[in-house]
């Protein structure tokens, strides 16, 4: 499908497009996501019906605007979260040449890596919604939705949201990317592990890490983990800490919300021995699902690291 003629062909008669082949039907939603009465009750609507003013994007790209819906694709969420802090990758999956303001036809499309090249991934606007919620990723911000949108392109390229239901972080990553990715056991982690981190962020890789643990139950544990699930690396820096230096990483979760509660957590009183000029420059006290930890809790808590770049 081809994005631009396919857009002044809907203009040209003055109609929104209806992609038939990703339909606004139950077969884009694969047969056994939800119970059967629910999926019949599935209603497709473009934000120009949910929303009295959309835009694709609102004040740039941030994580932020990503918050998981009842889809269990957390693995390609942290994949995006990260995406997102990578400017050099993210033009190459958004193209900038659209929007809900200029030529607006109801058609988007968003590009993924597949096999050795760019495909280009073409939608319509129609998104699942049920009984009045998203079915799928929901913007933090009501009227902002290229998370929505792309995720839907993703459910096409894959054949249907079910198909998005769990699935592997190291994947996600370099369809996004089309790079190089490298994966590391954090139960017989490299010794240089820290430096490692800190290299990848100061290189601008994309990075993520996983728990143990179930994926289809969501488990949160005490301290605020949730097993078997996927979460974006946002960080990694040593800053001086008492009378030494200390190692932390800052972890996103997918969800928007739901955070770390142990050592280096928001409210922890780590922070209260960290000079002032470094806890304003790293501290959001915010519950939007980032939070810092030490590399020894890291370690503990989660059972894989993986970093993506363009090269080895």
């Amino acid at each position: 499908q081809d994005f631009k003629s396919l857009r002044a062909l809907c203009l040209s008669r003055g109609l929104l497009f209806e992609d038939a082949t990703f339909p606004a039907h139950i077969s884009s939603i694969g047969p056994s996501l939800l119970p059967q009465e629910q999926l019949w009750q599935i209603q497709w609507k473009r934000p120009t019906e949910l929303q009295r003013n959309p835009y694709l994007i609102m004040d740039g790209v941030s994580r932020f605007d990503i918050m998981q819906g009842e889809i269990g694709d957390c693995w390609m969420l942290a994949a995006l979260g990260s995406l997102t802090l990578r400017k050099q990758f993210l033009e190459n999956v958004l193209p900038k040449d659209q929007g809900f303001q200029d030529d607006y036809a109801g058609i988007f499309h968003f590009r993924f890596w597949q096999y050795g090249e760019w495909v280009d991934v073409v939608i319509d606007d129609r998104l699942p919604i049920l009984n009045g919620r998203y079915l799928s990723v929901h913007p933090r911000t009501s009227n902002e939705f290229w998370p929505s949108l792309l995720e839907k392109a993703y459910a096409k390229l894959h054949g249907s949201y079910q198909n998005l239901n769990g699935g592997y972080l190291s994947d996600a990553l370099v369809d996004l990317s089309g790079g190089v990715q490298v994966q590391f056991s954090l139960q017989d982690p490299p010794p240089d592990l820290e430096e490692i981190l800190k290299a990848a962020d100061k290189s601008r890789c994309l990075m993520g890490c996983s728990t143990p643990g179930q994926s289809r139950r969501n488990i949160e544990l005490r301290n605020g983990i949730v097993q078997g699930h996927a979460y974006t690396v946002t960080g990694a820096v040593k800053i001086p800490y008492k009378n030494g230096w200390k190692h932390i990483i800052r972890i996103w979760n997918p969800w928007g919300h739901g955070e770390w509660k142990g050592p280096w957590s928001d409210n922890s009183p780590q922070w209260d021995h960290v000079e002032p000029k470094y806890r304003e420059a790293l501290l959001r006290n915010k519950d939007d699902g980032e939070f810092w930890m030490s590399c020894e809790s890291f370690q503990e808590q989660f059972s894989w690291l993986y970093i993506c770049n363009n090269t080895p």
